[in-house]
């Protein structure tokens, strides 16, 4: 079973994607500067930090001596991204030794914000509207109900209580590699769908956002002006823009509508787009605990979590606050089918684990993981080939001259000489049938 991967990339590797034109446009907003520091590895936002007010550009043998050795790889990743996303500029001095600095631009832009401070270009909520504005907790819980419900809808609209009016820009996007359909039925999951429903979420929105962007262009908008737009949700408080119906039905914007205007607050989705995937992935809170014995206990009530472990599980019976199932065979082979990988849920599985399990090593019982790769292994051993059965043959004479006959066209695939049972190939059976009517 070929396995189909989403590359769920980071928000940031779409900036450093963008022409060097481009990248220099986003450097002139201070804030898109700041998004992109706060997105830096820990060793490369210290580098930026320590060279911002330095004009010259510094030897890279110099720079390799402010880590101890053990530190060097981390440098050398610290470095590349820099260099990817043009912060530092690379160059060869008169000694023909590399040297960087950090792009005038940037160094201008962030120098100018971190001192004299900025305003957001885009125009923020009158003071004197006495809208009732949503607080932290009603942010959150909006967010986490509009993103369940947009992927509950990819997995069926049936399990969705308040469809989502998903846009044709929005559907476009999912169409992609998501979601197939064929003449009038149903939009159905595809084998990357499946994959995409165990991403971890930050990924998944990640990958949205990414495809959203990429056909930007086709919708006339600039690719370069929907990325700063994204990159400045990560500070603004309230504003107003065209594609704001679309992040809302993803949940990273909540709209606030007055009586004659109406603003937008960014959740904390969009608040994280500029924050790296690992500072994410470890402040999640995980909901399964997978015992010895292949049950599965998720400390959840979403329905969202209950649809996605009946993709790899059987789900036995839910309580209002708890899903038991069991991780079996039969569900694994219906996952696999799907073009869902071993690997896939495991990881699913660990990334999810429940505080009380997730600090053990391994999270995940070693039996349940050894066993579902070899329930995985299993079926890719199994080769499909159609053939025929033969049985109940008048003499063994007759049976063996039959087997003797498959054999001469290589078309044998098993023998049950003390039952006298065959099975051949589908090519070879009509030679063994026609020698069998000759022998009556």
């Amino acid at each position: 079973m070929p396995e189909v991967r989403i590359i769920a990339k980071n928000f940031m590797d779409m900036v450093a994607s963008m022409p060097a034109m481009k990248l220099d446009k986003l450097f002139e907003n201070g804030f898109i500067c700041e998004a992109i520091l706060r997105s830096l590895p820990p060793l490369a936002k210290k580098y930026v930090l320590q060279l911002l007010h330095i004009d010259v550009p510094v030897a890279a043998k110099l720079l390799e001596e402010w880590v101890l050795p053990d530190g060097i790889s981390k440098h050398r990743v610290a470095i590349d991204r820099l260099v990817q996303l043009r912060v530092f500029v690379e160059a060869v001095d008169r000694k023909n030794e590399k040297t960087y600095k950090v792009n005038p631009t940037f160094q201008r832009s962030l120098q100018k914000l971190l001192v004299h401070g900025g305003t957001l270009p885009r125009e923020s909520m009158p003071s004197n509207i006495t809208v009732r504005l949503p607080n932290l907790e009603d942010l959150e819980a909006y967010a986490l109900e509009q993103w369940e419900c947009f992927l509950l809808q990819l997995i069926s609209s049936s399990h969705v209580e308040k469809p989502l009016n998903i846009s044709s820009s929005l559907m476009k996007v999912f169409q992609r590699r998501l979601l197939s359909q064929r003449d009038k039925e149903a939009p159905k999951l595809t084998e990357s769908g499946f994959q995409f429903l165990l991403m971890d979420t930050n990924a998944q929105l990640w990958y949205i956002i990414r495809e959203y962007i990429s056909n930007s262009e086709e919708r006339g908008v600039d690719a370069a002006d929907l990325i700063s737009f994204m990159l400045e949700l990560s500070f603004h408080v309230i504003g107003e823009r065209n594609i704001i119906k679309d992040l809302a039905d993803l949940g990273l914007v909540k709209l606030q509508q007055g009586r004659k205007e109406s603003w937008f607050i960014p959740t904390k989705l969009a608040t994280n787009l500029s924050v790296s995937l690992s500072d994410l992935s470890s402040r999640k809170q995980g909901f399964v605990v997978v015992e010895t014995n292949f049950r599965v206990y998720a400390y959840s009530s979403s329905k969202l979590h209950c649809e996605i472990l009946r993709l790899f599980s059987r789900i036995e019976y839910t309580l209002p606050n708890l899903i038991v199932g069991a991780i079996t065979k039969e569900s694994l082979y219906n996952a696999f089918e799907n073009g869902i990988t071993a690997d896939q849920i495991i990881s699913f599985l660990q990334q999810n684990a429940h505080a009380r399990v997730a600090e053990r090593i391994p999270s995940v019982p070693e039996n349940v993981t050894d066993q579902i790769r070899l329930w995985e292994s299993d079926l890719n051993r199994v080769e499909m080939t159609e053939a025929y059965y033969y049985d109940e043959f008048p003499s063994r004479e007759v049976f063996e001259a039959a087997c003797d006959c498959a054999r001469e066209w290589n078309g044998l695939l098993w023998e049950d000489s003390k039952k006298m049972h065959m099975v051949v190939k589908t090519e070879v059976h009509t030679y063994v049938r026609d020698y069998l009517r000759r022998q009556k």
